[in-house]
């Protein structure tokens, strides 16, 4: 691996690391968040593609390239509702998880990976190590009715989310077309849910119309870290650099930091023996990841 390979591979940390914390630190709803970050998305991929003359692809691979982005931006909405709940330091490792149960649970039924016994019982421990990362990064020592409360309704969140995510990483696999030229239709089908979502709650009329609120205008900063990160992985997974497996793995490590800048930056806090079980939890996951990839 070169060194700007290696770079490369990273740009993920920073984008996706810092994306939950950037957008809770900008504040707003969910609505406000999810808007002004998917027209962040949209004018970063839109400078990408006349930089590099790419056209829109058409066809079903448009269809499946929007589709993918439909598929983040509605997931997205519902890890912003988690925020809500248990902030993004508890809420972003649990949707880790769930995101790396689910790649490699379709991995394994729909794509055949792990073959033999052997990578199915090193998959099955991998999966376990998940799981177990997971509820260490929100364990507590003192428990409340209240906080178990948030804390399962936001796991059930989390949980249809990745529903979303799913079908972000998957539509795409159905096309004939990389990843760089994707990324400006998926934009395009996350701005779509955004602003239908924002209409739908605009007309409702209990709350402020998002699109009139100043917020979620400088929630298109937060959008420019997610569409960076997106934008690297789909470099870095490219076979002449990191290729997918190890790009993979070098993305997964965006949860320690937005873990942790959720920690340090938004005042969710955590005691002592709350932290290293947090970042034992963390190492876990980690260590999951690599073996998913890696099997």
């Amino acid at each position: 691996m070169n060194a700007t390979a290696l770079l490369i591979g990273l740009g993920p940390l920073l984008g996706w690391g810092l994306y939950p914390t950037i957008a809770s630190k900008i504040g707003g709803r969910p609505v406000n968040q999810i808007l002004g970050s998917t027209i962040g998305t949209l004018i970063f991929a839109l400078i990408f593609a006349m930089i590099n003359g790419m056209a829109l692809p058409s066809g079903m691979d448009l269809v499946f390239s929007i589709l993918s982005g439909v598929g983040w931006a509605t997931a997205q909405i519902i890890t912003f509702q988690s925020f809500t709940l248990i902030g993004s330091s508890r809420a972003m490792p649990i949707t880790t998880a769930f995101q790396l149960l689910g790649a490699s649970l379709w991995g394994v039924f729909a794509l055949g990976n792990w073959p033999g016994t052997t990578a199915k019982v090193l998959g099955g421990l991998a999966l376990v190590l998940i799981i177990l990362g997971a509820w260490m990064t929100v364990w507590t020592e003192k428990k409340t009715k209240e906080n178990s409360s948030l804390l399962k309704k936001a796991v059930l969140l989390l949980a249809v989310g990745e529903i979303g995510y799913w079908a972000y990483s998957a539509a795409p696999q159905a096309t004939s077309i990389d990843g760089m030229h994707a990324f400006l239709p998926q934009a395009i089908g996350m701005v779509l849910v955004a602003v239908i979502y924002t209409a739908v709650l605009s007309m409702k009329g209990h709350e402020k119309s998002a699109f009139t609120e100043i917020v979620s205008y400088k929630q298109i900063f937060s959008g420019f870290f997610f569409a960076f990160a997106a934008l690297t992985y789909l470099i870095s997974a490219q076979p002449n650099m990191n290729g997918l497996a190890t790009g993979f793995i070098l993305s997964q490590t965006s949860v320690v930091l937005a873990t942790l800048t959720g920690i340090w930056f938004l005042g969710q806090k955590k005691t002592k023996k709350e932290m290293t079980v947090t970042i034992i939890g963390l190492v876990l996951i980690l260590v999951a990841a690599t073996m998913t990839v890696l099997i």
